[in-house]
């Protein structure tokens, strides 16, 4: 098995729903951190899992300096966002969405 991870960073905005009352509710910003986990049995044709700049095209890109409540049909908590990285990155396994150092989540596929 071929494993590789890709730590990306983006700044970007987003304001919860919750069913409690919380600042989160309100528009507000983080600099983020994604850490992406990828597999595969075997590699590409260009000897790759995949190309590491395919997975700052596809996370980077769509969410750096971005309302994530704009870009993102779902409620932007950290734990949807990680959830959603391994749906969009092919061969993504695992995913860590940190909003600052001492906040993070994590969702993972389970074989």
């Amino acid at each position: 098995m071929y494993y590789i991870k890709k730590t990306i960073e983006i700044s970007a905005c987003h304001s919860l729903f919750l069913d409690y009352e919380s600042a989160c509710e309100e528009p507000h910003g983080h600099n983020w951190k994604i850490v992406v986990y990828c597999k595969s049995e075997k590699l590409n044709t260009n000897d790759m899992v995949i190309d590491f700049s395919e997975i700052k095209r596809l996370v980077h890109d769509k969410l750096d300096h971005k309302d994530l409540n704009k870009v993102l049909p779902f409620n932007p908590t950290a734990e949807n966002i990680a959830k959603w990285v391994v749906d969009t990155v092919p061969y993504c396994y695992k995913a860590i969405v940190a909003e600052t150092t001492n906040n993070e989540a994590t969702f993972e596929i389970q074989d």
